[in-house]
C-alpha cells in the first residue's frame, strides 16, 4: 500500500497541468462539479487515501501485540478485522491501479521539454569538457557557472549557440549538442533500471503488472 500510495501521488502530480507528463484515461478520472476544464485523477487520489486505513490497521495490530507475552493470548482475536480489511483494501486498490497504468498516455514531448528546462543534462556537459581534457573539478565549476547564467535568462543548455559556448571555453565544438541531447544523455545510463535501459524498464513494469494481476486471481 505504501508503494501504491507513492505511485498514486506521482500519477496525481504528473497528470497536473503544471507537469503534463501523463494523461489518465477518462475511465479513471472525473470532471469537476463546477469547473468544466478540470479532469480530476480521483482513482489515484482514492488509492492514496486508502493507504491511511491500512496504516491504521497496522498501528492497531502493533498496539494489540506490544504488551503480550510470547504465546497466544485471547487479545489476538482482534487481529482478524485489521488483517482481512487490509487484504480487501489492497486487492481493491490493485484492481484499479493495474488497468489505470495500462490505459494512461505518456506525453513524451512534455517530459523532454521539462528535462531540458531543468538542466538535467548539466552533468553530461561537464563530462563533455572532461573528455576534452579539462579536469572534472574545473568542468564542474564552469558548468555550474553556465547553468547559473542561463537560468537568469531562462535558456536551456540546448538553446545556447556555439559562439556563446566558446566564450566560456575553446573546448566546445559542434559535437557538443549531440553530447547534451537529453535523449542521448538518458540512453547513456545503462545500469539496471536506469533511464537508458529501456528494455529493462519495460520488463520491470510488465513484471510488476503481471504479479499484480496474478495476486488478484
Amino acid at each position: 500500500m505504501t508503494h501504491l500510495s507513492r505511485l498514486s501521488e506521482e500519477l496525481v502530480l504528473f497528470s497536473s497541468w503544471q507537469f503534463g507528463f501523463i494523461t489518465l484515461s477518462d475511465s479513471f478520472t472525473t470532471g469537476s462539479s463546477i469547473m468544466p476544464q478540470k479532469k480530476n485523477p480521483d482513482m489515484a487520489e482514492l488509492i492514496r487515501g486508502k493507504c491511511g486505513s491500512v496504516f491504521g490497521n497496522l498501528t492497531a495490530l502493533l498496539t494489540m501485540l506490544k504488551a503480550l507475552p510470547l504465546c497466544y493470548n485471547k487479545d489476538m482475536q482482534e487481529d482478524k478485522k485489521a488483517i482481512f480489511d487490509s487484504f480487501d483494501t489492497a486487492e481493491s486498490c490493485l484492481e484499479v491501479a493495474v488497468p489505470m497504468i495500462k490505459e494512461m498516455t505518456v506525453n513524451a514531448d512534455a517530459m523532454r521539454l521539462h528535462a531540458e528546462k531543468a538542466y538535467i543534462n548539466a552533468t553530461d556537459l561537464a563530462d563533455y569538457l572532461a573528455k576534452k581534457g579539462m579536469p572534472f573539478r574545473d568542468a564542474y565549476k564552469l558548468t555550474a557557472k553556465i547553468v547559473a547564467d542561463l537560468s537568469k535568462e531562462k535558456i536551456s543548455l540546448n538553446e545556447l549557440c556555439l559562439d556563446k559556448y566558446k566564450e566560456y571555453s575553446a573546448l566546445f565544438d559542434e559535437d557538443l549538442y549531440e553530447a547534451i541531447d537529453v535523449k542521448n544523455c538518458a540512453l547513456l545510463r545503462k545500469s539496471y533500471g536506469a533511464a537508458g535501459a529501456i528494455d529493462t524498464q519495460f520488463e520491470i513494469a510488465l513484471d510488476l503488472i503481471t504479479k499484480a494481476e496474478e495476486a488478484l486471481k
